[in-house]
This record gives structure tokens, sequence and C-alpha cells, in this order.
């Protein structure tokens, strides 16, 4: 008998006990970290669907005894939550379309040309990130004043760019700049112009980068609570994290929060975001550059 005939004959090998610890405990902790990062949906969801009188039943009622679909109709017919939907809707669109638009064409200097300064530039860009919001509301306060954007929407796609805007023209600049440099000589030796190279050439190999950017700009607009909370006042112009704050009833003169139907909002609202990271996830995990350059 051969070797080759031995070998495939063998027995596989044993697992070792330490070998199915670690296993054991690898599955522990991911089912820990899913729990962790689940359980606070899932509870937000059973408290939309129970009654009122079940919300604060003693024992706690982890299932819902007799589930409702009622708070989800009463604000799914609100008008304000409607209203603060679509407000929500057009700016975080609004603010990601921006943030793709201007970030690339900044990305594509910093990652493919060289000029003095270029260091600086990206790591001053970077630095925005790190100041926290409250820190420049005055500044942007007195900004919209200026502008005269108080209580409208453009007012909150303008300064939802100082957080989305820096993170897209960073993150963008490493894909670019992993592009080979072949694919871009190839183009310049075809007669292409500079700009032709970027939006013909760079664009479609940055998508996953635009969409991973694009997705977290989104993400980032649609539940910015602070500066929608600061510079929009009337109903018609609150977005839906304020809407969801504001959310409030009155019993026999008693103030009373509906809680829920503030988890159904909750979930609502969250919804969308989950269908965009579904919908999105080849194009966020797809290599940047697979099959552009044949050696």
């Amino acid at each position: 008998m051969s070797d080759a005939d031995q070998d495939a004959g063998a027995a596989p090998p044993r697992r070792t006990p330490g070998g199915l610890l670690g296993r054991a405990a690898f599955t522990l902790l991911v089912g820990a970290i899913l729990v962790f990062t689940v359980f606070p949906f899932l509870w937000a969801f059973l408290s939309s669907i129970k009654p009122n009188a079940e919300l604060f039943a003693t024992p706690v009622q982890y299932w819902p005894a007799h589930p409702t679909l009622e708070n989800y109709r009463l604000v799914l017919a609100s008008g304000d939550f409607q209203r603060a939907l679509l407000n929500s809707a057009i700016v975080a669109v609004s603010v990601t379309a921006l943030s793709i638009a201007i970030g690339s064409m900044a990305a594509y200097a910093l990652g493919r040309f060289r000029f003095r300064g270029r260091s600086l530039v990206l790591y001053t860009v970077l630095a925005m990130t790190m100041f926290p919001q409250i820190a420049v509301l005055g500044a942007l306060f007195q900004m919209v004043n200026l502008f005269k954007l108080y209580n409208e929407l453009p007012a909150l796609v303008l300064t939802y760019l100082i957080f989305t805007l820096p993170f897209t023209v960073w993150v963008m600049t490493g894909f670019l700049k992993s592009v080979p440099v072949e694919v871009e000589e190839a183009a310049y030796v075809d007669g292409a112009t500079p700009f032709q190279v970027f939006y013909k050439i760079m664009l479609p190999l940055a998508v996953p980068g635009m969409a991973t950017t694009g997705l977290l700009a989104f993400i980032a607009a649609w539940n910015e609570f602070l500066f929608a909370l600061s510079f929009t006042q009337t109903p018609e112009k609150r977005t839906i994290t304020y809407a969801i704050q504001s959310f409030s009833a009155t019993t026999s003169g008693a103030f009373e929060i509906p809680w829920g139907q503030m988890m159904a909002a909750s979930v609502v609202v969250t919804v969308p975001l989950i269908a965009l990271a579904l919908i999105f996830q080849r194009r966020i995990l797809s290599g940047l550059t697979a099959g552009a350059v044949k050696g």
C-alpha cells in the first residue's frame, strides 16, 4: 500500500480537550456578544406589542400575554410622527449625498496627488472628528443664526456635515490610495483627463468605500439628536429622534410618558437602518480592486 493510500485511509485527528475547551469558550463569547447586541432591540419590540397594563406589571412579564399592535397604529397614525420621518429622510439623504460628493473629491486629491502640506490637511480633517458635538454647539448656533437658517432643515444638513464629512474624507482617502497606480497610468495613456480618471476609474473602484461611508453617514444623520434639538423648534421641522423624545400624554391632569408608543416608534425608526445594512452588506464587504489589475 502506498503512502498516499495510507494517508487517505487514516483516521481524522482527534480533538484535544484544550481545543474543545477553546471552541466552547469562543462560542460562549460570541453568544454573549450576540445577546448583548440584540437584546435591547428585542426588548423594545416586545415592549411595543405589550398593552399598557403589562408594561409595568410586577413581576416583570418578559413575553406579552396579550400582544397588540395598538401602539404601532397610534404611532403611524400620528401626523407629527409621519412628518418627522419625512424630515429625517430628507436630512439624512442630503447629508449622505453631500458627504460622498464632497468627500470623494477631497479624498481623490489627498490620496492620489502629492503636494506640500497634504499630511497636515489629512490629519487636520481627522482631528475634526475628535471634538464632541457640545464643544462646537455655540459656534454652530451663531453660524445658523447668521445664515438665517434657524428652525429650517438646511441648518441640520449644514451642521451634520461637520461629523460626517471628515470621516468620509479619511476613509475614502484610504480606499483611493489602495487603487494600483497602473490603473491610473493606463487611463492617462489613453488620453483621459484627471477629472475623467476620477469619475470613470476611481469612483467605480471605490464603490465599497462609498457604500461604507455613505451608510455610516446616513446612520449618524438619522440618529442625531443634539443638533436637531438645538436648531429646530416647531413640530413640523423636527426630526425623528426629536419627535420620539417629545412623545407625551396627559391623563387625569398628570404627565405620563407613553412608553409603549415610544418603543413602537423606536422599532419603526430602526427597521430602515437594518434594511440598509442588509442591502449594502455585500458592497461593504467586497474587495476594493478585485480584478482591477491582472498581472
